[in-house]
């Protein structure tokens, strides 16, 4: 014999955001306007501000303009070792750019530029250690935000926000457009 289920308390109702008011507004101006796709885009482009307006926070905080922070992660990124010629490739930039990038950050202590051990006529740019920490302080502001805020929901839920954002993305990727890697 089955024993009677308990029965289960209401669920308070969700908090409601800034959205829900924008939402609300626009639903008698637009009919056709589904809620809950308009909620979504609007909620993504609100934390993307938000996100911005950080990292922007944290260069100013750690004296940094957004193109040296652009250099010192991508050089990071290989590792902390490249070429010039790979930091304009994927800075998108002309060498010559990269170059007086390269000389600015020199002078701050954040790279040093060295002859390639294996090649004489190469110059090898390589992160310094207060180049590194620099880099590391901002790029930590930034991270400790995004957990704040991914912190609200559990594990499983980050990876199915992750998951659906993901089937999102290959979407919009498909759509042509060239400008993601940004």
């Amino acid at each position: 014999m089955a024993l009677p289920e308990e029965p289960r308390a209401p669920r308070a109702p969700e908090p409601r955001d800034w959205t829900d008011e924008h939402v609300a507004r626009w639903q008698p101006v637009l009919p056709g306007l589904d809620p809950v796709v308009e909620g979504a885009v609007t909620r993504m482009k609100k934390l993307s501000v938000h996100l911005r307006r950080v990292r922007e926070q944290s260069l100013v905080d750690f004296d940094l303009e957004r193109h040296e922070f652009d250099t010192l992660h991508k050089l990071a990124g290989r590792g902390g070792s490249a070429a010039p010629s790979e930091l304009a490739q994927d800075l998108d930039l002309a060498p010559a750019s990269v170059s007086g990038r390269l000389d600015a950050l020199e002078k701050r202590g954040f790279v040093r530029r060295t002859q390639s051990t294996t090649d004489r006529r190469r110059v090898v740019v390589e992160l310094t250690a207060s180049g590194r920490e620099t880099w590391l302080g901002a790029m930590d502001v930034l991270g400790h935000e995004e957990y704040r805020l991914l912190g609200v929901l559990t594990s499983e839920e980050r990876t199915l926000l992750n998951d659906m954002l993901r089937r999102v993305m290959v979407e919009a990727e498909s759509g042509g457009h060239t400008d993601w890697h940004a």
